[in-house]
């Protein structure tokens, strides 16, 4: 007490602002991870008792071949989501930051994907797949157009994958515009007094510059690539044929429902440990950068 006495009543007010965050990432973030990861050592089905089985959910994990497509589907769709992202963002960000009229309503007008919920989004274009463009397949003759996407085991994934990337893009593309406003005007200057090209300045100016901002573009937008959900689960439930399942998906379904709570505990351990690893090995690579340049 004595010493909660002598602070300022500038620090008291920092942690009265801090505590309550703090509690509500330990009781919603921290035990959470910890309970799951007590019970990725059980036969927990969810309910009901249980038993310690040791390493045999994480052993069975490597078998599992519904687990293995999931990983498979996932690292396909996050490879291509995180690029598609980072590119259309970085256009669109070079576009909303260059002199053209009305700048500030189009910042808006993008960045209203990211205002509505994943799962919104999800069904919105759900309808749009299935009903509107094989209407209007049907209408003009075209003949891939005629069957939704979602139906298509091959390339269900890729209608997924628009509505996800659409969503991402908004907020990839904010942070890009801060980057470029933190560009000083001389460097510009200069180029132009060297005579660089529009890519010359892109490729020798801009970009260097923007290196600490692509860096958290990528982590970002690969972790929740990574993690996608919503969007599955608005648009086609993992299917057709188990062809669009994500890890995050089979966690949930066969976890709440399957019975598998446990075992997609374990599934859900190792996730996390993947994804930090990803995280960790994109903040060397772009560290490395930063320090070159």
């Amino acid at each position: 007490m004595k010493k909660l006495n002598k602070m300022t009543d500038r620090q008291k007010t920092y942690i009265l602002m801090v505590l309550p965050a703090l509690i509500l990432f330990v009781a919603f973030n921290t035990i959470p991870l910890i309970t799951g990861a007590i019970y990725s050592f059980t036969n927990y089905r969810g309910y009901g008792s249980y038993e310690y089985v040791g390493l045999r959910n994480y052993i069975d994990l490597f078998s599992d071949a519904r687990v293995g497509n999931s990983y498979l589907f996932t690292f396909k769709y996050a490879l291509a989501g995180t690029i598609l992202v980072n590119l259309l963002s970085l256009i669109l960000a070079l576009g909303l930051n260059s002199k053209i009229k009305f700048k500030s309503m189009l910042r808006g007008v993008y960045f209203l994907p990211n205002i509505l919920g994943g799962l919104i989004i999800g069904y919105i274009f759900s309808f749009i797949f299935t009903y509107i463009i094989p209407a209007v397949g049907s209408a003009v003759h075209i003949g891939f157009l005629e069957n939704s996407i979602l139906a298509s085991e091959k390339y269900a994934w890729i209608g997924v994958l628009i509505v996800g990337v659409w969503q991402a893009v908004a907020m990839n593309t904010i942070i890009y515009i801060s980057g470029l406003q933190t560009i000083p005007a001389e460097i510009y200057e200069a180029g132009m007094i060297d005579g660089a090209s529009r890519w010359q300045t892109f490729k020798d100016l801009t970009l260097p510059m923007l290196i600490p901002f692509v860096s958290t573009n990528f982590i970002l937008s690969t972790k929740n690539m990574l993690m996608v959900f919503d969007q599955i689960m608005a648009l086609t439930k993992g299917g057709p044929a188990q062809s669009t399942e994500s890890i995050s998906y089979l966690i949930y379904k066969n976890g709440m429902d399957g019975g598998q709570f446990g075992f997609q505990s374990a599934n859900a351990v190792i996730f996390f440990v993947v994804i930090v690893t990803i995280s960790i090995i994109q903040m060397v690579i772009t560290n490395k950068k930063e320090v070159q340049l």
